[in-house]
């Protein structure tokens, strides 16, 4: 029997991301950036609605392309405020636009955006061992720190919780 934690008890789907995506490490920039952007809509709202709403994600934002992200219009940004299948929220979709320009000009500093994320972990995967879900915190000093560079950077919706 495998052990989850409690909160991926509430459906095949929270199952599975649970079992196939939680704490794996990621070293692919495409999929850092939709993990951000997918992040960056949950804030508010609940893992679960998002993962219900991935799939409508990725073929409303060209699969979290960087580049195709990068030059959204204004056009496509009202677009995609008319896009059902995803998170309507304006600040949200600009946010996504934003971010993916960011993600370019760390990809032109760095040589990728995954050489930049893993720095604040020393390119090495943290292995916590936690007792319950009231033991984990909600940002740590590292989350804290990349949530401030990314500001900086311009990015948005990146606090440290999401980080």
């Amino acid at each position: 029997m495998k052990i989850r934690c409690p909160w991926a008890d509430g459906n095949e789907l929270l199952r599975d991301y649970h079992d196939h995506e939680w704490g794996v490490p990621v070293h692919d920039d495409r999929l850092l950036f939709e993990f951000l952007i997918l992040e960056g809509a949950q804030a508010g709202l609940s893992w679960n609605l998002i993962l219900q709403r991935r799939n409508d994600y990725r073929k409303a934002f060209d699969n979290f392309q960087v580049d195709k992200v990068a030059a959204y219009s204004e056009n496509k940004k009202d677009e995609l405020r008319n896009n059902e299948g995803i998170i309507r929220n304006r600040l949200k979709i600009r946010s996504a636009v934003t971010n993916a320009r960011a993600v370019q000009e760390i990809q032109g500093e760095y040589g990728s955006f995954d050489s930049y994320i893993w720095e604040y972990v020393d390119h090495k995967t943290i292995q916590n061992s936690w007792k319950t879900m009231s033991d984990i915190p909600a940002s740590t000093t590292g989350s804290e720190k990349m949530s401030k560079d990314l500001k900086k950077r311009g990015f948005k919706f990146v606090g440290p919780t999401i980080c």
